[in-house]
């Protein structure tokens, strides 16, 4: 069975070693700072009752508050967490946001919820984490969480806490002190980093045959801009099954296909794929959008691919990650590729605290800066450790800022 925390803490053992991080702050790192766990009782519209188990994992805050990531998913367990906070702690240190690894949410399929029992459930999140503001931890949404979530979110602490405070949640709407382009940040930043990417190889892009394994919010905006360069989005697929079209899918009309039906399947003029047969279809650019872990030893292989972007997080095993780079797969990791939100979490924070709104452009701009940029940094330290993996130069990159502020604060 894949232990995404094993993955995730054995990946930031292979970096410490590289970079040579100071024992102590490693052993510091090889555990979540803080965990808590709760239940939530929730009174269901049938008059019953049904308990729900939650979380909240501060993983480390020497570089600053600790955010993101509210997940809501049935499979959900504390371990899943944790493993999530660590991967957010680097995202943050690798993109040079001053900011901690936080990651939390509830063991629920909210499809089994009214929308009156899910408000209520998100609600009672906040009043059984009882969180201590913008400047101790930070929720954003994640898998089974959106704008409306965030904003229940929000009412909620500023109901108890008598007092506006728009950077105490991220990922809200704009209209209650949200930023633009946060819906679409991580599937556009996915594209940005695949550009840079593909500059720096010399990979061509128009005509470019592209597999997307997940059309959900990060998913179906990638194929959009996948589409919109040029690219050939021959496949795609959701959580139900994917379709294929060795002509082009049109992207567009797929997600009102979606957005009518509830799947990808069944769109006119495709041929119908598992999500193994997806993973395995030939193709320039495969882009894993959706769980951890599907990239295995097992179908390493068979992946057949020039390039691989990881819009998920943890969407390759690492023993997967050295077969495909054996085979001369160039891999954009998940810290990098997806990292799209947490740069606009950190401008949705600014702004809130600055009563200060940007427009747009402004936004993409700086976006697509900072994803560049680090990627760039990513690249330049593996080149400089002899190392052939980005994924390996974002981690060093990450480590060595968090080792910094932990040893100027004295932790260690």
């Amino acid at each position: 069975m894949y232990d995404f925390l094993e993955q995730s803490t054995r990946l930031m053992h292979q970096a410490a070693e590289v970079a040579e991080l100071d024992p102590a702050v490693v052993e510091l790192l090889s555990a979540p700072g803080r965990v808590v766990s709760f239940r939530i009782p929730l009174k269901m519209d049938d008059g019953s009752c049904r308990i729900f188990d939650a979380y909240r994992v501060r993983y480390n805050d020497a570089l600053g508050p600790s955010r993101d990531g509210t997940r809501i998913s049935a499979d959900l367990d504390v371990e899943e967490c944790k493993a999530l906070a660590l991967i957010m702690s680097v995202k943050h240190a690798a993109g040079l946001i001053p900011a901690g690894g936080g990651k939390g949410g509830i063991t629920c399929n909210p499809r089994e919820l009214s929308k009156l029992e899910f408000e209520r459930l998100c609600r009672a999140y906040i009043r059984y984490l009882r969180p201590s503001g913008p400047d101790y931890d930070v929720l954003g949404a994640d898998i089974g969480t959106d704008l409306q979530s965030m904003a229940w979110m929000l009412d909620e602490y500023e109901q108890i806490s008598g007092r506006h405070a728009p950077a105490a949640i991220n990922d809200k709407p704009p209209i209650i002190g949200g930023t633009l382009g946060g819906y679409e940040a991580t599937g556009r930043g996915v594209f940005d980093v695949f550009r840079e990417a593909a500059d720096e190889t010399g990979f061509e892009i128009n005509g470019t045959r592209v597999v997307v394994q997940g059309f959900g919010q990060v998913g179906s905006v990638a194929a959009q801009m996948f589409a919109e360069a040029g690219c050939r989005v021959i496949a795609i697929s959701d959580s139900r099954g994917g379709v294929y079209c060795e002509e082009g899918l049109d992207v567009a009309a797929l997600l009102e296909h979606k957005q009518q039906s509830g799947r990808v399947a069944d769109f006119p003029g495709t041929t119908p794929l598992t999500n193994t047969e997806l993973l395995e279809t030939e193709c320039d650019v495969l882009v894993p959008a959706a769980l951890q872990g599907v990239i295995t030893e097992e179908n390493a292989p068979n992946i057949r691919t020039q390039l691989l972007v990881e819009a998920a997080n943890g969407p390759t095993t690492l023993e997967a990650d050295a077969l495909l780079m054996e085979r001369g797969i160039t891999i954009v990791p998940d810290v990098l590729a997806n990292a799209g939100s947490v740069h606009l979490c950190q401008m949705e924070r600014t702004q809130g605290l600055s009563d200060d709104y940007w427009d747009l452009e402004t936004i993409n701009r700086l976006r697509r800066k900072r994803l560049v940029g680090g990627y760039r940094a990513a690249v330049n330290t593996a080149a400089r450790y002899n190392l052939a993996s980005a994924r390996l130069g974002a981690w060093i990159n990450a480590l060595k800022r968090i080792e910094e502020a932990i040893k100027t604060r004295g932790w260690c």
